[in-house]
């Protein structure tokens, strides 16, 4: 990519929360910033990203388009491995580490399952392109300033990857691959997560706050209830040794569908309240 269009990828990623139009609409994109190892400086660039089973912890490939160099981005944290990570919903700072042996042959191999054009960028460069663990450091940084909205860039950040596991799994052949059953099972994770510190920590302090919002708050926490059901169902389809497809689909589309209409539901009748109550 030219610097004019990583930059207009960059502007699009800040703008949108995430979200940036063609090429890459349907792609799960970060932007990482890493320290000059020349000059200090630092330098921003959109890159593709591979999610794990280990929450905080994602993989970039150093492919450069099937360039026989490794790009900048990978000279600079050789040397600083500090970096900090946008995914649209968080900003976080990590450490990158440079996967070596088997390690980076599992996740290689699990990215070309995924997409093939991963092997074609290293068949055409020359060289064994290197795979790098962006691993999360300490709490992301401050979100948008006004609760509400920072729920709901949460929440799109939700919906947004609910779309592309479902496209994933529809486009995916007879069985699902390892990529594909990580980034199912992420999912899973990041719903349960979400939910668990609405429980704890948003949903007793909105109903102690909004008593007259009693029955909006049974009908969340019901909700919960039912998802964390269709999550443990999915799970064990994931957890089998052959799960199908077909199967799996269905019980993505239908999480989808249960999750899109519980966010909805409570965008409607928390957002305003939390954006009224900030400072």
């Amino acid at each position: 990519m030219t610097l004019d269009f990583n930059q207009h990828v960059i502007d699009q990623f800040r703008a949108g929360q995430g979200r940036v139009g063609p090429p890459f609409e349907n792609a799960r994109l970060l932007l990482l910033t890493t320290t000059g190892a020349r000059t200090g400086d630092r330098r921003t660039t959109p890159l593709g990203y591979l999610l794990d089973e280990e929450p905080g912890r994602l993989y970039v490939i150093a492919s450069a388009g099937g360039s026989p160099r490794h790009p900048a981005w990978f000279h600079n944290l050789r040397k600083n491995p500090r970096v900090t990570v946008e995914t649209g919903a968080f900003t976080y700072e990590a450490q990158a580490r440079v996967l070596e042996g088997p390690d980076r042959e599992r996740i290689f191999a699990r990215a070309v399952e995924s997409d093939p054009g991963w092997r074609q960028y290293e068949d055409a460069s020359g060289r064994t392109l290197p795979v790098v663990a962006l691993e999360s450091e300490g709490p992301p940084a401050p979100g948008p300033a006004r609760p509400g909205d920072a729920l709901k860039l949460i929440h799109d950040a939700m919906r947004r990857e609910l779309a592309i596991v479902r496209q994933e799994v529809a486009a995916s052949g007879g069985t699902l691959g390892a990529q594909l059953r990580v980034n199912c099972l992420a999912v899973c994770q990041g719903l349960s997560h979400h939910h668990r510190m609405e429980d704890a920590h948003l949903f007793p302090r909105v109903g102690e706050q909004y008593p007259e919002l009693a029955d909006v708050m049974a009908r969340l926490r019901r909700e919960h209830e039912e998802i964390a059901r269709l999550l443990e169902k999915l799970q064990r389809l994931l957890g089998a040794g052959h799960a199908d497809r077909a199967t799996v689909s269905e019980e993505v589309d239908r999480l989808t569908a249960q999750v899109e209409a519980h966010l909805d539901h409570e965008e409607e009748n928390l957002i305003p309240l939390l954006n009224a109550a900030a400072p």
